[in-house]
């Protein structure tokens, strides 16, 4: 996780957004309508679902986390000690546990971020009151001090590799491995690899996983070559990161029957130059055959922007920054397509979420510790949706941070514990994982607002995406206006919608939350929906995130 989160902008003037937003437009759809549509009709916003246009298989993976050494995400997050008053298993928070199964969640990311270009996997094993302490690399810094913030300033490394395997294996994900290349030589890298996944009596670091409690091996699949090397990762240029990567990952490394995929730490947004770079140089010596995935960071922000005080405008701000997700994949997509013509290689984004100044910590202790509103719902089912409709590109995403940390699904200080409007749409989500994506076609009156400049700007009125397994099509959608809600017909195209079930999630106000004090402000309702054919009609409510379950005869 770097601070280039801040400055990403100016992306939708590129003629790739450009491409983008043209498939959005109300008029493309509009002109085919008669055809598709019949008669007119009153209602102003239409979705057709395409049975017969497939995109790809949704991988679980999509629907990633990531938890970082960094403020109040692991200590007072995920780990509170087995010794703990706080309810857990093995010293893993049981709350957390227990609202985490319900999500399915598909992997998660580990120990950073900007800590893992720091970190020692060998501080973190053994009994935990013999293990070294450490000065974390996110809180003994100039910047920091500057402003007073430094929680958590020594890692105890209570929290290593068997306390991070054993929560994935608690709550049903696969682990995700972030290794260090800036401070740290290769060899250790895959003694890593062979600690975690050799078996039992083949090694001798294979003997010291099963001395410290786990016999059998980890089988860890997915592993980060670094983090943003183009920063905190090492300053590297593309060129430099990429001998890194290959000198990191040749094909002397083990995989213990396990089946290794590496993911290479990608560019910042908009970085084009990045992608370019680094795949002409593993070109020049046919070194695809490691690269599994390339990660993307995009963090969705604006100017001062806050994480509950804001207006109008910083609504749409924000989520016209998230919007940019889409041209991004496309963009970087495009440019790995030059030199990796098979498509061998995934596009993953390992870090997305929105970032905020920081005014509203849940606790001192918790750097970045923001709070969640129903804004922040609707900025996940927007860049949720984006996942599904280019699910033959992302193979991975996971948001930045799971508990206590930017846009976080969970808040925890101590005994308290709340979900935050953004787990109820994983909650929502969950459906689509492992569904055949298909393209959906969305048409609504574009929103309409004025930014801080005074000048007019628009966003799509609808947005969304549908899977189908079997008879059962689960479609999403966010309405981004503050105050209008869209009736709007729905079409199952090549099948006729038998029944139908919506979850809502909205809020009273734009500034709704769940708090310690409050925990159920923002939280999903359910309600029947009478179809009638051949058209199903349904309004979706103002600045919400809807899931429909079809039901098809």
């Amino acid at each position: 996780m770097g601070r280039k989160g801040y400055t990403r902008r100016a992306f939708l003037g590129s003629a790739v957004t450009g491409a983008v937003f043209a498939l959005l437009r109300p008029s493309r759809f509009d002109r085919h309508r008669a055809a598709l549509w019949g008669a007119p009709s009153a209602v102003d916003s239409r979705i057709e679902v395409l049975l017969n246009e497939p995109i790809a298989r949704i991988a679980p993976e999509i629907y990633g986390h990531f938890i970082e050494h960094l403020g109040g995400v692991i200590y007072d997050g995920v780990w509170v000690g087995e010794d703990s008053r706080i309810p857990n298993i093995g010293g893993i928070r049981k709350a957390l546990v227990e609202a985490m199964r319900e999500i399915k969640p598909g992997v998660v990311r580990w120990p950073g971020g900007c800590f893992a270009d720091a970190y020692d996997w060998r501080d973190g094993i053994g009994p935990r009151e013999k293990r070294p302490r450490r000065t974390n690399f996110w809180v003994d810094n100039r910047e920091w001090r500057d402003v007073g913030i430094v929680p958590q300033k020594y890692e105890p490394n209570h929290f290593g590799t068997h306390e991070f395997i054993r929560f994935c294996r608690l709550i049903g994900a696969q682990p995700y491995i972030a290794a260090n290349v800036r401070t740290l030589p290769a060899s250790i890298f895959h003694q890593w690899i062979e600690y975690c996944n050799s078996p039992a009596g083949s090694t001798t670091w294979a003997d010291v996983r099963a001395a410290h409690g786990d016999r059998e091996p980890f089988n860890v699949r997915y592993w980060g070559v670094g983090n943003e090397s183009w920063g905190c990762g090492g300053n590297f240029t593309p060129e430099e990161y990429a001998a890194e990567f290959r000198r990191f990952t040749t094909w002397a490394v083990p995989d213990y029957g396990v089946g290794l995929r590496f993911i290479a730490a990608g560019p910042s947004g908009r970085d084009l130059e990045w992608t370019r770079r680094f795949f002409a140089k593993i070109a020049e010596r046919r070194a695809f055959d490691r690269l599994w995935g390339w990660a993307l960071h995009h963090y969705s922000s604006f100017p001062g922007g806050e994480a509950i005080n804001y207006d109008a405008t910083g609504w749409y701000e924000l989520l016209q920054s998230a919007d940019r997700m889409e041209a991004l994949i496309i963009a970087h997509w495009q440019v790995m397509g030059e030199m990796d013509r098979e498509r061998r290689v995934r596009l993953v984004v390992d870090e997305w979420g929105a970032w905020y100044r920081m005014t509203t910590n849940i606790h001192p202790t918790h750097l970045f510790g923001q709070q969640s509103t129903i804004r922040d719902a609707v900025v996940a089912g927007l860049t949720l949706d984006t996942f599904n409709r280019h699910a033959d590109k992302v193979g991975m995403a996971n948001i930045a941070q799971l508990i206590n940390c930017l846009h976080s699904l969970f808040l925890a200080h101590e005994e308290k514990f709340v979900r935050t409007p953004t787990y109820y749409v994983f909650a929502m989500y969950a459906d689509h994982q492992e569904g055949q994506a298909v393209r959906t076609i969305f048409s609504a009156p574009r929103v309409s607002w004025t930014d801080r400049s005074n000048r007019p700007q628009f966003f799509w009125g609808l947005n969304g995406s549908a899977s189908v397994k079997g008879k059962i099509v689960t479609l999403t959608v966010t309405n981004p206006h503050l105050s209008e809600a869209r009736e709007t017909e729905i079409l199952v195209r090549g099948a006729t919608i038998a029944s139908a079930r919506a979850t809502i999630l909205t809020a009273r106000s734009m500034h709704e939350c769940n708090t310690f004090e409050q925990p159920q402000l923002v939280v999903p309702r359910e309600e029947e929906i009478t179809v009638r054919t051949p058209v199903m009609v349904y309004a979706f409510p103002p600045a919400s995130v809807v899931k429909l379950r079809l039901v098809l005869s």
